[in-house]
């Protein structure tokens, strides 16, 4: 099977063409150099013809690149939308069988239903949510047309080379301080081993057209509070520290004052997914494609903290704003002196 992997420098990216999976010919495109030995193709998204020539004789494209909520709304667009219009016109002229997009369970928005199923409103609240529908939406013309394209929703992914606002809650427990979660963290939040993500993706890569052309959510099938899960964490580092509660109002208050001055990381929609559950039901996956997810959230968290406290490189990589890369704490950097 030869397979082309759009964002392929990414987290997702690097773990799927350094997985063990036998009899795949990999490319990865991407605008960054990748870390994992494969064919490369240096190119944007956005660019139909690059991606055209880069899908000549796939079986299967994964697209995986993506801006990440922590951009400027103008660039999520960009390359969440048009960049997926692209890859959908490049694949339907380079004659590509099947496109596997991989969409994200934010297009839901703020959904007031657990576990919420795959025909739930989506009800987008921000512009990355918003562009993640639209694009959506692009791939569901496409599939009307005639393309294979099954699409994944997945929750947040964790494992190796997952950084971003995880590496936060790293980077305090392991100085020993104490960890704030808005009310405590007694909300109950479904994340996903990146491992299990990749068996998801292999699943629909494989399976034949009539069980995976459809839009599949995937998670952890064990899961706990925030609360639990962080301070698994905080446990694991070994300084006796504790989950503090901070309270809701005032906390909200200043978190939304400080993303709109883009002071903190911390996004809008996120200030409101720490405060109620957040999880999906995963049952059309585990039904249709026989998924079986192994890793629950405190495995998996405590596995990509392993990760990050062994590799020192990565500890010290220059803030930034992708998955691989630790955000910028601005001025919660500030409130560490507090716990």
């Amino acid at each position: 099977m030869r397979i082309v992997v759009t964002g392929a420098a990414g987290m997702l990216g690097t773990a799927l063409l350094s997985g063990p999976w036998a009899g795949v010919d990999w490319t990865g495109v991407d605008i960054r150099p990748l870390t994992v030995d494969a064919d490369f193709v240096q190119a944007d998204v956005r660019d139909t013809d690059a991606m055209a020539r880069a899908f000549q004789h796939a079986d299967v494209v994964i697209h995986s690149a993506a801006a990440l909520p922590s951009n400027r709304s103008a660039e999520i667009r960009s390359v969440d939308v048009d960049g997926t219009a692209s890859v959908v016109a490049a694949a339907k002229r380079a004659g590509v069988g099947r496109l596997v997009h991989i969409s994200s369970t934010a297009v839901y928005g703020l959904p007031r239903h657990c576990p919420t199923p795959e025909d739930y409103p989506c009800e987008p609240v921000d512009a990355y949510s918003g562009a993640k529908l639209e694009a959506e939406r692009i791939v569901l013309r496409a599939r009307a047309e005639g393309l294979c394209a099954p699409i994944l929703r997945p929750k947040t992914f964790l494992g190796p080379e997952r950084l971003g606002l995880f590496a936060m809650l790293f980077e305090w427990a392991d100085e020993g301080r104490n960890f704030p979660l808005l009310g405590g963290g007694d909300v109950r939040t479904q994340m996903l081993d990146v491992d299990d993500l990749c068996v998801a993706v292999r699943l629909v890569c494989e399976r034949p057209e009539t069980v995976v052309n459809d839009t599949f959510n995937i998670g952890a099938a064990r899961f706990g509070t925030l609360r639990e899960d962080f301070q698994a964490v905080l446990d694991a580092a070994g300084h006796g520290r504790r989950i503090v509660t901070v309270p809701v109002g005032p906390a909200v208050a200043i978190l939304r004052g400080l993303a709109a001055l883009r002071l903190s990381p911390v996004y809008a929609r996120l200030v409101h997914k720490l405060r109620r559950d957040s999880y999906v039901s995963i049952d059309k996956a585990v039904d249709r494609l026989g998924f079986v997810p192994r890793v629950s959230n405190i495995e998996a968290l405590l596995k990509t903290y392993a990760w990050w406290r062994g590799t020192a490189a990565d500890r010290r990589r220059p803030a930034g704003t992708t998955h691989r890369d630790p955000w910028r704490q601005g001025a919660l950097r500030l409130a560490k002196a507090l716990f």
